[in-house]
């Protein structure tokens, strides 16, 4: 099935690597620096935002005196470590990677992430090199769900949107891709358990990690290619 797209596309926290809930517990850390209690739900209001529209969304919110740059410099020494130390790639990903580098699809990453952080965790994990384009949520303006950070990638692997294939572990990402006309798995994560369904309703497919992808939908037998 793969074989159908001339690129593939991946998310990076929650897609690629397990990170979603470090985020959580930075947020709640940052805003306690400013005797600021993490409101119920706020993973949810800025699920999808651009890295830099995260940080207008906290200082706006909460009432942060620092500078937006301040903001994200500030996220960017706290995550720096889990990044460069602690960051795993999710089951299956490096021979679902190995594989489609195998069949010669350009691949790209579309993350919301900062390019610092972005660049850090692809040097640590040793798979920079696997990808052909890669946009973080510092090169856009609007984040997920709007098509921006998709449709440049594209542009960037030469490829037309319709003929890319997206994986994406939330809501909101799969709503960019597909507003993107690009053709979407959702990927399984414990930190959007609770909005299971509403993945499944809106992605192409739908897999509880990479290696049932590799299982259902490619010519990939255990370490042989066939």
């Amino acid at each position: 099935m793969i074989n159908q797209f001339d690129a593939v596309i991946f998310d990076m926290d929650g897609t690629l690597i397990d990170s979603m809930m470090m985020w959580k517990g930075i947020d709640e850390d940052y805003l306690e620096r400013f005797h600021i209690s993490m409101p119920n739900h706020l993973q949810n209001d800025i699920e999808g935002m651009s890295f830099t529209e995260t940080a207008i969304y906290f200082k706006e919110r909460f009432n942060i005196s620092d500078t937006v740059d301040k903001i994200k410099a500030d996220w960017n020494t706290m995550a720096l470590e889990f990044y460069t130390k602690k960051v795993e790639l999710k089951a299956g990903v490096m021979e679902f990677l190995n594989y489609l580098k195998y069949l010669g699809k350009p691949l790209g990453i579309a993350t919301s992430n900062s390019r610092q952080l972005t660049t850090a965790c692809l040097e640590y994990l040793k798979i920079s090199d696997l990808f052909d384009a890669v946009v973080t949520g510092c090169d856009i303006t609007a984040g997920k769900p709007q098509p921006d950070i998709y449709l440049e990638n594209a542009k960037l692997l030469q490829v037309e949107p319709k003929k890319c294939f997206v994986f994406e572990d939330i809501p909101q990402g799969l709503m960019a891709a597909i507003n993107a006309g690009m053709t979407t798995c959702a990927v399984d994560d414990e930190y959007s358990s609770d909005v299971k369904d509403e993945k499944i309703k809106l992605a192409d497919y739908y897999i509880s990690d990479f290696n049932e992808f590799m299982q259902k939908y490619t010519s990939m037998k255990g370490n042989y290619y066939e």
